[in-house]
This record gives structure tokens, sequence and C-alpha cells, in this order.
């Protein structure tokens, strides 16, 4: 009784002590000034000329017209002051459809990779692809679909600060139908297939796509992506349409929505989008053969259309390439590649929500902004261009009250461009400036 009567005074006195630092210490505060000679605060509504951002640690703590010395806003002297005068300065951007861990690479060397090469080399690639990534101006993405961890560990080593990156939303390992879209083992001998791990392995009837599902969130997964139809760089010449059954489906959005999580559906075929939108997934990734119904469940549902034109281009011109692709593949590329951009037309044309997303790990790393080239020429207007880059894609993601815009109390996440992208959209291949959290990224 005496041991446990000085255990619990000891205990009494260290909560004592930890009170009492909590109330002595003064968290350090860090003050930015940035002169802002255009700036486009909240995407879709007017630019603002000559205004200043004020930004304490990571957040912005007001936005005042005029320029605006320390001296002015009784400062500290020492207030880092940042000259974006001669800028038009956006929100940092957003990308929804990424895959930093991997780059789509010629069949011989994608083979060789597959042979010699493991998880590590992988990781190593994606620290590289993260910087390419925010160097570009995104200083958000979502990660649909990755290996084994390395998403997750990628994800968590940006946010410690141990690497630079983009804020990062992942879904881990696709979940995908046996010999589906997304199976790693398709085209493999049996004497080469991995080990499969449970938050890894495929799916095949509702109680598996339930556990699967389950198995994802214990991974610490953001969302979960399915692969609802066939793609095109899988090494099977299974088609691009529906691969998983009704009750499957339904079982996974019930399963994610119980644990918390949106659902993102790879989905080319039309049976396989509109049977994913009736089931109620979030998103619907390419999107290459939608009809009339499918664009009637978008506007029931008010799911987005994320629709990848980047990758589209980028496979229909290495289908041209002799044996840059196995055979299954580049007849799926050549045919489904060109589709892309004038299926997002006609969902832009019909009022679908769109959220911007480029696919890149399809196309190279940091080339995300040509997507905005892309979605330009079909028809969408320079503002929507760039409200499907950050308010779309902050709201798809469930994040919209800490980015998207330039407000009082969200993320100061912000890029700075040479020339007016309200003009042409070219300006984001030109970032000059990448700020994230307060701190900053790039710099001219």
């Amino acid at each position: 009784m005496h041991r446990i009567t000085k255990l619990v005074a000891l205990a009494a006195l260290l909560l004592c002590i930890c009170a009492q630092a909590a109330r002595t210490a003064q968290p350090e505060q860090n003050t930015t000034i940035i002169h802002c000679g255009h700036l486009i605060a909240i995407p879709g509504q007017p630019t603002q000329s000559q205004m200043t951002l004020v930004i304490v640690n990571n957040s912005i703590d007001r936005i005042i017209s005029g320029y605006e010395s320390p001296q002015d806003l009784n400062l500290d002297t020492s207030t880092t002051v940042i000259d974006l005068k001669d800028k038009w300065v956006v929100p940092g951007l957003i990308d929804c459809h990424t895959h930093l861990t991997g780059q789509n690479l010629p069949a011989s060397e994608r083979m060789r990779r597959t042979l010699q090469e493991t998880e590590a080399h992988s990781a190593i690639d994606a620290v590289a692809n993260a910087q390419r990534t925010i160097s570009a101006g995104f200083t958000t993405v979502r990660n649909v679909g990755s290996g084994g961890s390395v998403g997750l560990a990628l994800r968590d080593r940006i946010n410690q600060g141990v690497v630079p990156g983009p804020r990062m939303f992942v879904s881990g390992p696709a979940l995908s139908v046996t010999g589906g879209h997304g199976d790693g083992t398709n085209s493999l001998s049996p004497a080469l297939r991995p080990q499969q791990h449970e938050h890894t392995m495929t799916a095949d009837g509702p109680y598996e796509a339930r556990k699967a599902v389950r198995a994802r969130v214990r991974e610490g997964v953001d969302l979960i992506k399915i692969t609802a139809t066939g793609g095109v760089l899988s090494n099977t010449a299974a088609g691009v349409d529906k691969q998983f059954f009704v009750d499957e489906l339904e079982s996974i959005i019930e399963a994610a929505r119980m644990m918390g999580r949106k659902v993102a559906a790879h989905a080319h075929g039309t049976d396989g989008i509109n049977a994913a939108l009736r089931a109620g997934v979030d998103s619907i990734e390419h999107g290459t053969y939608i009809d009339e119904e499918s664009i009637k469940l978008f506007k029931e549902t008010g799911a987005y259309l994320v629709p990848t034109i980047h990758a589209g281009k980028f496979v229909e011109e290495k289908a041209k390439i002799d044996d840059y692709f196995p055979p299954a593949i580049r007849d799926k590329a050549a045919t489904v590649g060109p589709l892309i951009q004038d299926s997002f037309a006609r969902a832009y044309k019909a009022g679908v929500n769109i959220a911007f997303g480029t696919d890149v790990g399809v196309g190279a790393h940091g080339t995300n902004a040509l997507e905005f080239v892309y979605m330009h020429e079909a028809g969408m207007s320079p503002e929507d261009c760039l409200i499907s880059a950050t308010i779309n894609a902050a709201t798809l993601i469930g994040v919209q009250d800490k980015i998207g815009t330039l407000e009082q109390g969200k993320y100061a996440d912000l890029i700075a461009l040479p020339i007016d992208p309200m003009k042409d959209v070219r300006a984001y291949q030109r970032v000059d400036f990448v700020m994230k959290d307060g701190a900053i990224y790039r710099s001219h």
C-alpha cells in the first residue's frame, strides 16, 4: 500500500509539472508577409491587385488590400517579406489521381524491374517523384494505387518533414478481382507470384470485398481505390468493361462508409462506370465510355469525374512505338487513349462535377500541369480549370475547410506564376514559387 501511495504521489507531481510547462511555454511564432501583385484567392472570383498575405506558422492569418510592411502591421522587423509583386498568386494545386511510387516504362525495362527490384527501389523513386510534384506546384495529391506500404510510408515521412513532397491522401493497393485490372500477378508464372498480404490481396465475392476494405483501413489508408473495370495497362486481354459484380460493389461501398472512407473507382467501360455510380462511389477515374445514363447518374449522385486526359495522351503516343507495350496492352492503349479527352468534353458540357487528375506515373512525374492544356482544348474555361484543381479537388478529398482557397484560417498552400492563368493555362507549367504549410519549396 505504501508503494502504491508513492507511485500516485509521483504521478500527481509529474502532472503538475506538465501542466505548469504547458502554461508557461510560449510556442514559437513564425510570421511571413507576401506581397502579391495579382491574387486569385478564391478561384472563380475576380483577380485582386496589390494584396498582402500575412502567414503565421502554417496558416493564413489575414489578407489585406495594399502592400503592408511589418512596421505597418506592428510586427517584428525580423518578419520575412516575400516579393511577388510581378506574379499571379493562386492556391496550391491539387492532383486527385497520381501514382508517386511508380513510373510507366517500356516492356523490357518493366520486366527487368519486376524480376530484379524490390519495394525499396520504389520507395527511393517515390521520394524523387514527390520532389518533382511539389516543385511543379502541386501541394496536395491523392495517390490512388501503390504497391505494398510504400505510398503510406511516403505520406508519413512527408508529413513528418523528413522528405519534401505534396500533402498526400493515399489509397494503398487498389482493390481488384482475381485476374482483373490491379491484380499484380497477371501473366506471371506461378513460381514468380509474390506472397500476397491481406491488404494487397484480390477480392472475389461480397465477403472478401468487405474484408479487403477493412484490411486496407487497418493499414492506414485515407481512401479506397477499386478497379471497377478492366484497364489499359494490365497485361491481360480482358477488355476494359465491368469486372465487379453488383453485390461486390455494394459491399465495398458499405464497408468503406462504415469505416469513414471515400471510394475512387477506376472505370473505363460504360457498364462498369454506371454500376459503380449506382453503388455510390465518390469518383470515377478516367470515365472513357460515359453515356447519357452515366451523365444522369453523375448528376444524381454528385460524384466527380477525374478525367486523366494526360494518361490517355501518353498511352496513345506510346502505342505507336513497336515493343513499348506488350500486345495485350498495346491494343487497349491504341483504342482507349484517344477517347478520354472527348468523354471529358461531353461530361463538362453536361455539368458533371470535375476534379483535376492526371494519372502521372503513367505519364512523367512533374508534368501534371499539361492536364490544364488538355482540359482547355476540350472546352473548359480557364476559371473552371483552376476550380477543378482547387475547390473541386479539395471537396472531393473532403478537406475543403483546410485547402483549395486562400482564406483566413486555411493552410498556407500557394504558388506564383509569371503570367495570368486566366488568359493562358500554360502558365501552370511555369511555376516560380511554391509554398506548402507556410514553408517554401520553390523560389526563383
